[in-house]
């Protein structure tokens, strides 16, 4: 089968086609380049008004126009492509507006490509306008909007608001009355779309754990915790409570632990930057895993991150066996650093569980296959 993937987060689309191209598939990647992590495309379209000169140049040209000259050439790019994005089997968007641009853009754009080949599908895996309207709601105990709707960060556009301006929603009416179905990379895309006439299903992220070489834990001597943070992210990911957890645990504890912290980091430094880790602080408004938490558990890691009572009952699991169900609470964070610290034993035990997880449940093959089950039922 020929495979267009269009877009790139997380470096999702990168797993799931080693694993299509592993089943003999052939697959090509369309996507921007995804600002400083960098992830691997086939296909990249360059964003030339990113800082600098040309960015006071277009902010200037869209408060006086209304024109963003990032979309127009962007659509440009992608017309200049027709020849190698045609004629595809299947094609799957990994969102609503996988190229960053405005919603009249990203419709031309969403048009051209559907235009130009078969069947078209769309992924839910990053803010769109089904999971923004639902936590905009309140429909969820906490979510990612929990930082910005309790007034903690001013920081918008890292929250994906716009997918609830007049324009993005009539978007996304567009896009899902023209695509054959949309799937869930995880539960917290999984919840807003139940019962969704064109919803799909969840397929669990693709990871390639044969690229991930589990990192033996010894603790001999400290306990290592490892905190990635993203700049742009801050709020959004519950950095600030994590950085108050550690400072928590690091009054009582500074002689048993070693504190990293790293900051937004390309992908190929970044997933090296914790081997020496026992312990990942990923994020916290979330209730399954995304992809920094589930690469980091491959390679045996603990990870604080999504792990609520929906995750535990949809994998048939028990609380603290897998990973970490990090609440937006520092104190009580720090009380679960403070459990594994002082039996690190559990460590070892839950690093073990979470490699065999992933293995079993995120495994990049098996990950393909329900992919092209689903594309294959429906095409």
């Amino acid at each position: 089968m020929k495979i267009l993937l269009v877009g790139e987060y997380s470096r999702l689309h990168n797993s799931l086609k080693e694993g299509l191209v592993t089943l003999d598939h052939d697959v090509t990647i369309v996507a921007t380049n995804d600002t400083f992590k960098n992830y691997r495309v086939d296909l990249p379209i360059q964003k030339k008004y990113q800082k600098g000169f040309l960015k006071k140049v277009k902010n200037l040209i869209y408060r006086l126009t209304k024109i963003d000259l990032e979309s127009l050439q962007i659509k440009k790019q992608i017309i200049y492509l027709k020849p190698k994005i045609s004629d595809f089997d299947v094609v799957q968007f990994i969102n609503e507006a996988s190229f960053g641009c405005t919603a009249d853009i990203e419709k031309d754009i969403f048009n051209l490509i559907s235009d130009w080949n078969k069947k078209i599908f769309l992924l839910s895996c990053g803010t769109d306008h089904i999971s923004v309207k639902y936590a905009y709601d309140k429909k969820l105990r906490y979510s990612i909007l929990t930082p910005y709707l309790n007034g903690k960060d001013k920081y918008l556009s890292s929250y994906g608001l716009k997918f609830l301006q007049p324009d993005f929603i009539k978007l996304h009416h567009h896009i899902y009355k023209s695509v054959v179905g949309v799937i869930a990379s995880d539960l917290d895309y999984h919840l807003p779309l139940l019962n969704h006439p064109k919803y799909l299903g969840l397929i669990p992220n693709p990871i390639n754990t044969e690229q991930l070489e589990v990192q033996k834990l010894n603790i001999e001597d400290k306990i290592v915790i490892f905190h990635g943070i993203n700049s742009h992210n801050y709020y959004k990911k519950g950095n600030d409570i994590f950085e108050a957890a550690l400072d928590i645990i690091n009054k009582t504890y500074s002689e048993k632990i070693k504190i990293i912290t790293v900051r937004s980091l390309p992908y190929e430094k970044y997933i090296k930057s914790y081997n020496e880790a026992h312990i990942m602080l990923d994020q916290i408004y979330a209730y399954d895993q995304g992809f920094n938490a589930l690469e980091a558990m491959a390679k045996g890691k603990v990870v604080f991150t999504g792990a609520e009572k929906e995750w535990l009952e949809y994998y048939n699991l028990e609380e603290d066996t897998i990973a970490i169900n990090a609440l937006p609470d520092a104190e009580a964070i720090s009380k679960k650093l403070e459990w594994l610290i002082l039996n690190p034993e559990k460590i070892i035990e839950i690093s073990s569980n979470a490699r065999k997880f992933v293995e079993t449940h995120h495994h990049y093959i098996s990950s393909a296959e329900q992919y092209l089950e689903t594309w294959q039922e429906h095409i």
